[in-house]
């Protein structure tokens, strides 16, 4: 009877230690990078299209970056807002472990199938995968306080950055020296890639999420034992009893589930309120504008960075420097976007924020439908790969001449109303009007 009570003690002790450990909120921010570690390193990433062009796939490059590549655009394009939306609906959690299975299915695919239609299915899926993301950015939000959110956030977004550049210099390493083939290398992405599927099923499941699942707080205030009288007056004796009684504030917690139809009306008035600020739109803008002309270079860069190492190399030969100006430009981006994302969220609630994420990044894939279809799709100019990278500098070059001239202008208007207030300041004042009279 003894050993039956000890064993049961310590049955709670551990089950009440695991309980504590899972609400705490290191628990889901360790699991969740983890989890970005992992399904972020690609060593092969780098080298996909040689990948695809090489023995292994006998594909062309035009056959890779004009009927392949563009999948991913209209893919990520078609699903991003009901993957954003059931990310919300099933809370988080399922869409993490679907990102993760899609990862999956998407790798074995790279390494097993063949055929033009085989790798744009491939692609296809990776365009879901990236939709997904979401769901990863997201689900922090729901499991942990809003005092833990911006070092939670830091920790996520910075582990995926150093999962990107750990696959990318590992891949580079393997290559320069030998040490992999590009098939061993796919299957060494795989391991990785189960392994960040076993972590996110580990991930709590929230009981909360940001449109159809809102935690809602009530206060109720109690005074036991208290009467009064017909005209609201309280005798001595209720004096008394009231003093003695303390006023207890009890606070339930609930979560408030609305139907799609609900979600998407307060979605479109979140959606016009937002975008009723003109500096907001103008980040917005830029946002989109920017994210596309990035994502739409990173797709085709490695084999640009090869066109480029080619033309390059006839005057300075030395590829290192094809490799400094993609760093350059990636991290003027990263920056840049960082600072948008600080301008637009400093006075929007974290639900208008994933909201105007949302939008934004949906404007930005719009765009670059819109220049995939016709600058790289098969069906469209179906352009090279130096005349590509020609479009895509002047496009940022009319970006900075836009945004360059709004700086000027906002400067100007700014001096201008300056010397206004200054000017009527000086001749409200009684020194000016004295001496007037």
């Amino acid at each position: 009877m003894l050993k039956m009570t000890e064993a049961s003690l310590c049955s709670s002790s551990s089950t009440a230690a695991t309980t504590l450990l899972k609400s705490d909120w290191r628990y889901p921010t360790t699991l969740l990078c983890i989890y970005g570690f992992f399904s972020t390193v690609k060593p092969l990433e780098p080298f996909l299209i040689p990948f695809l062009t090489g023995s292994d796939k006998n594909l062309t490059t035009e056959q890779v970056n004009n009927q392949i590549f563009p999948v991913w655009t209209y893919s990520y394009l078609s699903v991003l807002v009901p993957v954003f939306l059931l990310t919300d609906w099933v809370r988080y959690k399922p869409v993490v472990v679907f990102q993760a299975i899609t990862l999956f299915v998407t790798t074995a695919m790279l390494l097993w199938a063949n055929g033009v239609p085989a790798m744009q299915a491939m692609q296809f899926f990776y365009g879901v995968v990236t939709a997904s993301e979401v769901a990863y950015f997201s689900y922090i939000y729901s499991v942990i306080d809003l005092k833990r959110y911006r070092k939670a956030t830091s920790y996520s977004r910075s582990i995926q950055l150093l999962g990107y550049t750990v696959g990318s210099v590992l891949g580079q390493l393997l290559v320069s020296l030998n040490l992999m083939s590009y098939r061993n290398m796919l299957v060494f992405t795989l391991v990785l890639t189960g392994i960040a599927l076993l972590t996110s099923c580990l991930l709590p499941m929230p009981q909360q999420s940001m449109f159809f699942h809102r935690k809602h707080t009530r206060q109720t205030t109690t005074t036991e034992g208290i009467e009064s009288h017909a005209d609201g007056t309280v005798d001595a004796t209720e004096r008394t009893i009231r003093s003695k009684v303390s006023l207890e504030e009890t606070t339930d917690i609930n979560v408030e589930k609305k139907s799609c139809g609900q979600v998407l009306v307060q979605l479109w008035r979140d959606f016009r309120q937002c975008y009723s600020s003109r500096q907001l739109i103008y980040w917005s803008v830029w946002w989109a504008l920017a994210t596309c002309g990035y994502n739409q270079t990173v797709n085709y860069v490695f084999s640009g960075l090869g066109a480029v190492a080619l033309f390059l190399m006839t005057f300075i030969g030395n590829i290192w420097v094809c490799y400094t100006g993609y760093i350059v430009f990636k991290c003027l981006y990263m920056m840049l976007i960082t600072i948008a994302m600080y301008q637009i969220a400093a006075d929007l609630s974290m639900e208008r924020y994933a909201l105007v994420f949302g939008a934004n990044n949906f404007g930005a894939l719009v765009l670059q439908t819109i220049i995939t279809s016709v600058v790289v799709d098969s069906r469209g100019l179906a352009l090279s790969i130096i005349p590509q990278f020609t479009i895509y500098a002047s496009y940022f070059s009319v970006i900075a001449v836009v945004f360059l001239l709004r700086g000027l202008f906002t400067i100007w208007r700014a001096k201008r109303n300056k010397r206004e207030t200054t000017s009527s300041d000086i001749s409200d004042s009684p020194g000016f009007v004295e001496h007037r009279l």
